[in-house]
């Protein structure tokens, strides 16, 4: 770049360098650039395998697999993980279910597999997804 200007692809892959959460919201990016320039380097970072987008939106940190070569969620939990720390950020109010909390406290062995929450006093309707697996969000 001449005079050592960044392009806003580049200032947003060093923003989530810097960061140390694994979900990042266009909005964290708007004063990088103007939106349609911020869409496209993110659009980017996901075509490098960099960033996995799961929503409208919403975006979690990517590292590549040793086993398949392809990009895969960072967030130490999986999808679950990146799914509740999307609905952190995105101000909505969740709790574990009844079915995680039982698991959690010991008193069912049955593992919860699917990737669900309850949504407390919130009104969402983006979906958060990913490779087949959707955040269910059961009312509360």
């Amino acid at each position: 770049m001449p005079g050592g200007r960044k392009s806003v692809r580049e200032r947003i892959a060093a923003q989530i360098a810097r960061s140390r959460g694994d979900i990042f919201l266009t909005r964290e990016f708007r004063r990088l650039g103007c939106e349609r320039h911020v869409h496209r380097a993110l659009h980017q970072l996901v075509e490098e395998g960099r960033l996995i987008r799961l929503g409208y939106g919403v975006y979690g940190r990517a590292e590549i697999s040793h086993l398949t070569g392809q990009p895969m969620l960072a967030a130490p939990g999986g999808f679950i993980d990146a799914a509740r720390q999307a609905l952190d950020k995105l101000g909505v109010a969740w709790e574990p279910t009844e079915f995680q909390r039982a698991y959690n406290e010991g008193r069912s062995t049955q593992v919860p597999v699917n990737a669900v929450v309850r949504v407390v006093k919130s009104r969402i309707t983006r979906k958060i997804q990913h490779q087949g697996n959707e955040l269910v969000m059961e009312r509360g």
